[in-house]
């Protein structure tokens, strides 16, 4: 009996570490969907808020890879191949990460290893794609965080920068 009662308590206490764990996250985990043509895109990620800091350059330091959200991986997920900027891309799970820059061009970064925890275990042999896009900054702060699937592409907006990356 002692031992079925342990046993409980056990299995209790990890329960109760999962879901502190779980809803604990400053930056929930989050997804956009949508449909580009008749291919469906989902983006999943993690979603921090700015709350008063300098997000680029110093909490994402510039010319780093960076994961492109909060925790685990940003993914994005494509049921279909699609192109993006002339390279066509199979239908798949995909690692999203970003180069940002303090000056031009950022680079977007699809990588065929899609499990990693944050931007560590990112490897340039695993690229699918990299492109490179102009960020536009813009007055208004966005603050959360955000992925938007449109009718053509994905949109990204976090503080004060926005990016498209156009897709077919």
């Amino acid at each position: 009996m002692a031992k079925i009662m342990m046993t409980k308590f056990k299995l209790t206490l990890v329960l109760l570490l999962i879901a502190t764990v779980t809803f604990a996250q400053k930056s929930p985990r989050k997804q956009a969907t949508g449909n580009i043509g008749k291919t469906a895109v989902t983006v999943d990620y993690g979603a921090p808020s700015v709350k008063g800091r300098t997000i680029w350059g110093e909490l994402v330091p510039y010319a780093k890879v960076w994961r492109s959200g909060a925790n685990e991986n940003t993914t994005i997920s494509f049921d279909k191949n699609v192109t993006i900027a002339e390279t066509t891309v199979p239908a798949g799970k995909y690692g999203f990460f970003m180069i940002p820059s303090e000056s031009g061009a950022w680079e977007v970064i699809l990588s065929k290893k899609n499990d990693a925890w944050g931007s560590n275990g990112y490897s340039k042999e695993n690229d699918q794609l990299r492109l490179k896009v102009t960020p536009k900054t813009v007055a208004e702060n966005t603050e959360l965080l955000t992925f938007t699937v449109t009718k053509t592409g994905v949109e990204f907006a976090w503080e004060k920068v926005k990016i498209t990356i156009p897709i077919k």
